[in-house]
């Protein structure tokens, strides 16, 4: 039908404009937040791209229902602008029509989106996660680059390496800086390696010399040493931290239904029920005056869905915290927003005029 490819059409190119745009800022935005982590040592350079796209894919289903309900608002607002509107209804077709088209082209868009939040969100927040524990779980040579000065996680040492193997654990030309309470000292050798005793990863400098300054009285010593062995702070046998919820598979979750537990699952299902509903608000929020210049019903659309999503995080935090379950959670938020939904309808379509004063009557 003429009706349904016109509206479909339209729907489709609006979606994926939107969607570039707000893929693109969202993108840009994360890079420069993981060049400064990737830069403060916080994360591999090397994984930047790789964390990049774990977190795109993370967020992708809220972008998805962003880009879906602006297209919706937008595509149907240009039509009761451009006085198209105004010739469907003449023609018998109410806006309650308009959601069998719009359905047709989003349900792709809502199963990418149930997919994304039900199987991808866990796997890439797994990846991530064991991404950033790996290199913090790397020694502190080891995450040196060569000719770069390194700081330890704790701050107390300052790493300077000339040359290093490929493998990170032996360096040629080494400087280390450490700071403690009571003395400071600096320590070169020609070269250093790592080894592990017992649970310990030793640093094993050769060919060097030690200067240390005793803080409170200024005294100085200087050591020459063919060996020297020093105990980084870290242990090759660390204990696996505890799987967080967000982490966890969703046929896990529904397992192990503690609080914590219901409330990824409050967020991850919510997020399908909610692209579904903003697209039924979207509908009803999309009429606009065509005499009127202003684009308040877009303004009043995103206001909605930061509203909307705001309570999906706070009901998340409520069933996590035990406060409600899971089922009077959902059906009392996204219950609310479909019965919403539907009374803007019906209100649309019916053309309701609510009167807040009695009309005067004239003479």
């Amino acid at each position: 039908m003429l009706f349904d490819s016109t509206v479909r059409r339209e729907l489709a190119r609006s979606f994926g404009a939107t969607l570039v745009v707000i893929l693109t800022i969202v993108i840009t935005m994360m890079l420069i937040r993981t060049l400064g982590q990737a830069a403060g040592g916080r994360i591999a350079p090397e994984d930047v791209v790789l964390l990049l796209g774990y977190f795109a894919l993370g967020h992708l289903p809220t972008m998805l229902s962003l880009s879906l309900f602006i297209a919706v608002v937008v595509t149907l607002g240009r039509m009761y602008r451009d006085s198209e509107m105004a010739i469907w209804f003449t023609c018998g077709v109410g806006l309650s029509r308009f959601v069998r088209p719009v359905l047709r082209m989003a349900w792709p868009v809502l199963l990418v989106v149930g997919l994304l939040a039900l199987f991808v969100w866990p796997w890439g927040n797994r990846s991530s996660a064991e991404l950033r524990q790996r290199y913090e779980q790397r020694s502190d040579l080891s995450r040196v680059a060569p000719g770069v000065f390194q700081t330890s996680r704790d701050g107390s040492r300052v790493f300077f390496v000339d040359r290093a193997s490929r493998e990170g654990v032996d360096g040629h030309n080494v400087f280390i800086l450490s700071r403690q309470p009571t003395a400071e000292s600096v320590t070169s050798a020609r070269s250093g390696r790592l080894e592990t005793i017992d649970a310990d990863r030793v640093l094993v400098l050769e060919h060097g010399q030690r200067n240390e300054t005793e803080l409170a009285t200024g005294r100085r010593s200087l050591a020459s040493f063919d060996d020297y062995r020093v105990v980084v702070d870290e242990r090759t046998a660390r204990s696996a931290e505890a799987v967080l919820p967000r982490a966890m598979r969703t046929i896990d979750l529904m397992r192990n239904p503690d609080v914590r537990n219901q409330g990824e699952l409050a967020w991850r299902f919510g997020l399908l029920l909610a692209a579904a509903n903003l697209m039924l608000l979207g509908v009803g929020l999309a009429a606009t005056n065509p005499r009127r210049a202003s684009n308040w019903n877009l303004l009043f659309a995103l206001l909605g869905f930061i509203v909307y999503f705001n309570l999906i995080n706070l009901s998340q935090a409520w069933v996590g915290g035990g406060r409600f379950g899971l089922g009077p959670a959902m059906l009392t938020l996204h219950g609310s927003a479909f019965l919403l939904a539907m009374g803007l309808l019906w209100w649309r379509d019916h053309a309701t005029v609510v009167r807040w004063w009695p009309k005067r009557a004239t003479a």
